[in-house]
């Protein structure tokens, strides 16, 4: 049998038992003049070559390894479907966790949808399509990236990567799945715990259930800890659970409670966190104790999957070396990270700021909008629930000639779908007067004496600290700095500013750096850049293969000394 990449469930927190992954070699086409329409590819017909799936067409492990612009991709694979998954009115839904960008889907020749974004998730019902035996699915992905109409976040606009941008990522390049479930069935849930009363709230969005009821039952260590029922009302089902036992999630001890969702015949299992976040001044506060964010910016590429882990246990293996590191979370910049990666997070208990990929979408054109806001609210909507979450920030490095008002609407659409988390309106340079509830700022400053002189200046009201006169109402994150550039073999890359003649002069600067922002009372979390190497970018503490460049433990005791804030 041949063996199947990225086996895995894709969705931890929604797991059926009947399911199938369809990862692994499907057909595939370069449809360079965007003629596949017309020449009816989507028919019963073969294409010319061959991919494996999820990696995508730009990547070694994809098989095609091609770096040039594809605007246009094919996908085709046989799916055999058994009998038992058609009757009894069982419903059969396609899911395809990302595909860049604009994506159609047939089975057997007929369209079953489309969708636009190409970090969201999304599915189609494919019943009424499918036949007992073998169906053809075929999927075709347009990416028009050099229109700047869509998000690409570091995907480079040229052939050859450059600067901060890098090899693109087109068409497929997450898990592609079938799953099959009761005619009324769960389509998905929110859940919103409340430490104080030991309770969680549940909103769960419902197909064909009208007037149903829904069960939720909650275990902790395999022990009943909580149940409740509750009366479909249209699509949803809204309760709250009372938990006999309170153990909340924390990165010291990241408890994590099961949780079985049953609505009829349809059964589903997942998990939850209990914790509660908020700001106070400068400090960011974890069930009501401080705790000093010591994030890392991962931008998620990797030399032979591109966008695409080529394991689960890589996408452990990079949050431990964080970890390794002393860094207690990360900023996930610019790509939308997949779900097993949050659900490790989860698991480990490493806090997490989520941010769409806007680089490449030009915010002033009107498109933006359509082409973003639709994307946005999928993203959070499926990552609601991960209690290593802790923050939202859509945009990155936004211009001042802008579309500000995109800007600002998107953060107040946030913050009124999220209500339990803080919002950056845009991170980095330019924010806009009442649209964030943290003053963040990317500062590049390699000299400590001058990065300290500079902070200093916060708690004084109306000193000019970026550019702009800020009363630092608000709590001061510094969400990128450091980028210390350095390659012991290679000096044909880039980092930020002047290169370090040694190993020891990088331990230096990052611990002058660091400390500047640990021992500063109105400072409650940094953000260094960067995890890894990413192509000519040499300014990670690990070299893009994952080497360390130092000893993991000198960075470790740098940034496990007491904040100020935490003292």
């Amino acid at each position: 049998m041949t063996k199947i990449p990225r086996p895995e469930h894709p969705r931890p927190q929604m797991y059926r038992e009947s399911w199938i992954n369809l990862n692994g070699e499907w057909q595939f086409e370069i449809d360079h003049g965007k003629s596949g329409r017309d020449r009816g590819l989507y028919k019963n017909t073969e294409l010319n070559s061959s991919i494996i799936v999820p990696f995508c067409p730009e990547s070694e492990l994809s098989g095609i390894n091609n770096k040039d612009f594809m605007e246009c991709v094919w996908y085709k694979r046989k799916v055999d479907i058994k009998n038992d998954w058609l009757k009894d009115g069982r419903r059969t839904i396609l899911h395809i966790d990302a595909c860049d960008y604009h994506t159609e889907v047939w089975i057997n020749g007929d369209s079953v949808g489309t969708h636009i974004g190409g970090y969201s998730s999304f599915s189609f019902d494919i019943t009424e399509k499918l036949i007992k035996g073998d169906n053809t699915v075929t999927v075709c992905a347009t990416d028009l990236l050099r229109t700047g109409e869509q998000p690409g976040g570091k995907q480079c606009r040229e052939f050859f990567s450059r600067g901060c941008s890098y090899t693109r990522t087109t068409g497929i390049w997450q898990t592609v799945w079938l799953e099959n479930v009761a005619s009324s069935n769960i389509k998905s849930f929110k859940c919103t715990p409340d430490i104080y009363s030991s309770s969680i709230y549940f909103d769960v969005l419902c197909r064909n259930a009208n007037g149903k009821k829904v069960k939720a039952t909650a275990y902790f260590a395999g022990k009943e800890v909580g149940s409740c029922e509750a009366q479909i009302e249209g699509k949803h089902a809204r309760f709250n659970m009372e938990l006999k036992e309170l153990h909340l999630w924390s990165c010291e001890t990241p408890n994590l409670y099961d949780l079985v969702l049953e609505l009829d015949n349809d059964k589903m299992s997942g998990y939850f966190g209990m914790r509660s976040t908020h700001y106070h001044g400068n400090k960011f506060y974890l069930n009501n104790q401080v705790v000093f964010q010591r994030l890392i910016l991962d931008q998620g590429f990797y030399p032979d999957g591109i966008y695409t882990a080529p394991t689960d246990q890589e996408l452990i293996n990079d949050i431990k070396r964080s970890m390794d590191m002393g860094f207690n979370g990360a900023r996930l910049h610019q790509k939308v990270f997949e779900p097993r990666f949050l659900y490790h997070c989860d698991v480990l208990g490493y806090l997490v700021w989520e941010e769409h990929a806007n680089w490449e979408l030009n915010i002033s054109k009107d498109k933006a909008w359509e082409r973003f806001v639709p994307e946005w609210l999928e993203i959070m909507e499926r990552d609601y629930n991960h209690p290593s979450i802790i923050g939202w920030c859509a945009f990155n490095e936004t211009q001042k000639d802008q579309n500000v008002n995109l800007v600002k609407y998107v953060a107040d659409m946030t913050r009124a779908f999220d209500s339990t988390r803080p919002v950056i309106d845009t991170s980095g340079w330019v924010h806009i007067d009442g649209a964030s509830d943290l003053r963040d700022k990317h500062d590049y400053d390699q000299n400590p004496v001058t990065f300290k002189e500079r902070y200093d200046q916060i708690g004084q009201q109306k000193k000019n600290y970026d550019g702009y006169v800020d009363d630092f109402c608000a709590p001061v994150f510094i969400s990128e700095y450091g980028g210390i550039w350095w390659s012991e073999t290679d000096t044909s890359g880039w980092g930020y500013g002047q290169r370090p003649n040694s190993l020891d002069e990088v331990i230096e600067r990052y611990r002058g750096l660091t400390e500047v922002l640990l021992n500063n009372p109105n400072i409650g979390a940094f953000c260094y850049t960067q995890l890894t190497d990413v192509e000519q970018e040499q300014n990670g503490l690990y070299t893009y293969d994952r080497k360390p460049k130092m000893d993991p433990a000198i960075i470790k005791e740098i940034n496990k000394q007491k904040a100020a804030v935490e003292k």
